[in-house]
This record gives C-alpha cells, sequence and structure tokens, in this order.
C-alpha cells in the first residue's frame, strides 16, 4: 500500500516551550477576563442547522487548509467566543429531535414534539386542533414586544423550521403553504406558515428563499418563468408579498428577489425588507452565482444595518440552514463548505457590533451522525482518505457517515476509491446504513457566547434555556430582573406531570416525521 502525503510540521512545534508560551499566553487571557454584565441592547443568535461538534471541528480544518495551512491549529470566528456550554437536544417525545421541536426550544424557551413549530408538546404531530390553546411565543416576539427591531436571514426557505418557529405556530413544519393543509386542518381553522410570517409579529427583516409560497398558483416565478416547479402553490389567490407591501404603507419597504435590487437597497434609508432570492431554499454556498444570489455574509450585513438603527436595539436570528440539507445528502463537501460561510457571517456580525452591548449566540440545533476517523497526517485534507485501509484492503475517507445515501456494497465488497477524488464536491461519503436521507444525531451541541451576560451559556443545559438566557440579557420577555429597576416577576411552578404517551402515539409520529425532510 502506497501513499503521498505532504505533511506540514513546524520546527517550533518541535519544542515543548512553543506549547508551554501557547498556554500562559492563553492562561492569562482567561485570568484578564471579566464578565460583561451589561444589558444587551442587541442580540444575534447564529443557527448552524445540524452544525455538531464533528462539523464543527471538521469546518475548522477545511477553513484552514482553504487559506493553505495545515487547518487543525486554525482559529475560527467561533473559536474565540470565551463562555462555551452544552445544549441537550432531545424533543419531548424524540431522542433525537428535528428542526422544528429543536427550534422551539431554544426561540420559544418550550421543549415539544417532533414535527411541530411554536406550541407545546401537547399538541400533536400534523393534528391541528390539538395546537389550539397550546401556542408558545418566540424571543422575536418578546423583543419586538419590547420595542426592538426584528429580524430573519436565513439560507433555506423563511418558511422553513428553524426561521417559522420565531414567527409561527404549526402541528407541522410542513404546511408551508395553504396548499400542504389537510382538509381537516382548514376545516380546524388552522392557518400556513407563509400566511403567518407576515399576519403575526411584525418582522422588520425577512432574507432567504420560499417565494412561491407567498403567491398564488399559477404565478409564474420571476426567475425561473419556465419552471412549473417554482412557480406560486397557493390555492387561495392571496399573494402575501402584495399583502406584505400594502401593510407597510407610509414606511419604506422594499421587496426584492434578486442581488441588484438587494444592493441597491440603502440601510439607513429602509425601514423593512423582505429579500426572497429563490422559489425554495437558496443555492448550496459553492453553487452560489455571486452575480444574482449574494452570500449569508452579505445578507448578514444587510439585516445588521437596517436593524441596528432603533434606538431600542434588535434581535436578529441568522440561520446557515444548509449544513443540515447538505448533511443529509451525505455531502461532507458541501456541508463543511456552508459552515465555513456561515463562520465568515458570525466574523461579520462581530465587526458590525459592540461587544459591550450586542450578546451574540452561536449554536446548533442537533447533530448529524458524520464520523471522524482514521489516523490522517497532519495538514491531510478533511475531504480526503485515511492513510490506513480497512482489513478488507480498500481504502476509506477520514469523514464518513453512520446512516446515509452513500452505502454502497457491490458484491459483498466496499466500493474502491482509490482513483477517486473524495475532495469533489458532488463526492457522496460512505455510509454504513443504506437511507435515501441521513438522519439526524442525539449527541449534545456547542452553545458559544460573547458580550452582555454571556457566562450564563456556560454548563451543560436543556436547549430551550438558551430562549430564557437571551432574554433574561436582554430584558425581553417575562423575567425582568436584569433590567434597571425593572419589576421581579413572581413564579409559578407548575406541578403538571408529563403524560407518557403510548408506544402507538410515538410510533405514528415518526411515520409522520419521517414523511418531512428534516
Amino acid at each position: 500500500i502506497s501513499f503521498h502525503v505532504h505533511v506540514f510540521l513546524s520546527v517550533e512545534e518541535e519544542n515543548p516551550e512553543f506549547w508551554r508560551s501557547k498556554a500562559k499566553q492563553t492562561l492569562q487571557s482567561v485570568l484578564d477576563r471579566k464578565l460583561n454584565t451589561n444589558v444587551a441592547k442587541n442580540v444575534i443568535l447564529f443557527l448552524g442547522d445540524g452544525m455538531g461538534i464533528t462539523t464543527y471541528t471538521a469546518a475548522r480544518i477545511l477553513k484552514g487548509q482553504l487559506q493553505d495551512q495545515t487547518g487543525e491549529e486554525t482559529v475560527m470566528t467561533m473559536d474565540t467566543f470565551p463562555h462555551v456550554g452544552l445544549a441537550k437536544t432531545y424533543s419531548v417525545d424524540f431522542q433525537i429531535p428535528d428542526s422544528a421541536a429543536t427550534a422551539t426550544a431554544y426561540l420559544c424557551g418550550v421543549k415539544t414534539n417532533l414535527n411541530t413549530i411554536g406550541v407545546s408538546a401537547a399538541t400533536r404531530n400534523g393534528v391541528c386542533r390539538s395546537q389550539k390553546g397550546n401556542e408558545v411565543t418566540s424571543i422575536l416576539k418578546w423583543a419586538k414586544d419590547a420595542g426592538k427591531s426584528v429580524g430573519i436571514v436565513t439560507t433555506t426557505r423563511v418558511q422553513h423550521a428553524t426561521p417559522a418557529a420565531a414567527y409561527a405556530h404549526s402541528a407541522s413544519r410542513s404546511w408551508y403553504s395553504d396548499a400542504d393543509l389537510p382538509d381537516a386542518a382548514k376545516t380546524d381553522n388552522c392557518t400556513d406558515i407563509a400566511s403567518q410570517l407576515i399576519e403575526n409579529i411584525d418582522i422588520d427583516v425577512i432574507i432567504g428563499g420560499g417565494r412561491k409560497y407567498m403567491t398564488p398558483r399559477g404565478t409564474k416565478d420571476p426567475e425561473y418563468s419556465l419552471d412549473l416547479s417554482s412557480w406560486g402553490t397557493r390555492r387561495d389567490g392571496r399573494n402575501l408579498i402584495q399583502e406584505w407591501q400594502s401593510m407597510k404603507t407610509g414606511k419604506v419597504a422594499h421587496y426584492v428577489w434578486n442581488k441588484t435590487d438587494f444592493d441597491a437597497v440603502d440601510p439607513e434609508a429602509t425601514d423593512y425588507l423582505m429579500a426572497l432570492f429563490e422559489p425554495g431554499d437558496l443555492r448550496y454556498e459553492m453553487e452560489r452565482d455571486p452575480s444574482t444570489d449574494p452570500s449569508i455574509v452579505e445578507t448578514t450585513e444587510k439585516a445588521i444595518r437596517i436593524l441596528q438603527k432603533n434606538p431600542r436595539g434588535f434581535f436578529l436570528l441568522v440561520e446557515g440552514g444548509r449544513i443540515d440539507q447538505a448533511h443529509h445528502a451525505g455531502r461532507a463537501y458541501m456541508a463543511l463548505h456552508e459552515a465555513v460561510a456561515f463562520d465568515n457571517a458570525i466574523a461579520k456580525g462581530l465587526e458590525l457590533t459592540k461587544e459591550d452591548e450586542t450578546l451574540t449566540v452561536v449554536t446548533a440545533d442537533h447533530s448529524h451522525p458524520l464520523t471522524f476517523n482514521g489516523f490522517p497526517f497532519r495538514g491531510q485534507s478533511i475531504l480526503g482518505k485515511s492513510p490506513l485501509w480497512g482489513t478488507d484492503f480498500l481504502p476509506y475517507t477520514t469523514l464518513m457517515y453512520g446512516n446515509g445515501p452513500g452505502h454502497k456494497i457491490i458484491n459483498g465488497k466496499r466500493p474502491d476509491i482509490r482513483n477517486v477524488t473524495t475532495n469533489d464536491k458532488n463526492y457522496v461519503q460512505l455510509s454504513a446504513v443504506p437511507v435515501d436521507s441521513t438522519t439526524h444525531s442525539g449527541e449534545d451541541v456547542a452553545v458559544l457566547a460573547r458580550g452582555p451576560m454571556a457566562h450564563l451559556f456556560s454548563g451543560v443545559q436543556e436547549q430551550n434555556y438558551i430562549a430564557h438566557a437571551m432574554g433574561y440579557a436582554a430584558c425581553v420577555g417575562a423575567d425582568l430582573r436584569h433590567c434597571n429597576g425593572g419589576p421581579i416577576p413572581t413564579v409559578n411552578p407548575s406541578n403538571r406531570s408529563v403524560a407518557v404517551q403510548t408506544s402507538s402515539a410515538l410510533l405514528l409520529g415518526l411515520l409522520l416525521a419521517l414523511t418531512v425532510i428534516m
């Protein structure tokens, strides 16, 4: 077995003083750290969908390697956050969650069931009538009610699970437009997520994809006029984009769907912005046309510049949503490049805000069954192959999946990848179990914070704690003890026990959930 590896070992790393000196500097910086106990004027939550610890680590290495470094020692923007904790991601009904249940937890402060958005666990997956009276509100609403400006930036459709939990209440995350509502839901007066986007909360900035859920059936897409799947889907005849514009009479409100018009929007002279760049989700970063679609860095910057004009501050949710979707497809190349772009957006957010008044939190909703394995040499491509081979005398990649579309056994053997370029953007990593779409995984996710009250995010906590800690830091929501002279609310602990659901109900929930791409 022969292989060729470039190892970029620096001579200074062979000297123990190199490591002692670095540790001493780090220790002193931690000792010198002062707790920031200010009230957070602004809160930015950066959510890497599906960005588990393995993805985080692998993206760090890729980011360095893209800059011609070995990569392992690279310092990501996320790495500079001084306060770090872990969040437990399980949902009320499942050991491993989806993006709807998790988003409800970290945005609304309440854990719930798989596939449900902005509702408590008393709501049954897909059962409209069960959500009535069980709606829960998000920190985006708490911030808006406190007079702050609020915004959503995502690389998915703006009606997708993560952004939807900020403004919608739905027994099913898949009810994007009224065309997706089952007859029973219509009979019981449930409304679709797209209509709730413009009706529930007065959101100042909305950036992402999802045009087709906003316009009537048969409405041609301005960008893909010949693609029927890109046309409007609504059956009720409503044009929600036009309705949104008419609701903003007397304000400067821009709707844009392309980069030229987006770039022309002057943040200083803009009250509201709705930017929908695709009929559905945005393109992957590595397939994005920079002349027609802005990057997550550009959309994050535009949102902050519009929102920060409010003297009372703002709340902004920024989602790197396609990290998750690339993992579902077993495409580690795409997932890691999405994560690097996400880290660059975090850097832009820090550049545009002041740390003494802005709480910045970075986390993931859940992980994926991505493994980082073998014994690759220092500096070896994170998307490459281990120098070790299996006992079947075949090589394997450093990154692999526990399950996914990459499962390939031919004549009882794994495929021979000796002549395969595994760091190609279309390469699908080998997986142990064949499934069409990689499932999520259930380990804890990292929570990183800096700015006012960032120390609240240390330790191992339930995921729903995140919303309460952000609300406390910013003096929004129910707990106003951190405000200057604010009232101290009384707490009425509930002694209601959570009913144990029957195995048949769990099975039904699983079957319903598996019809949705998480």
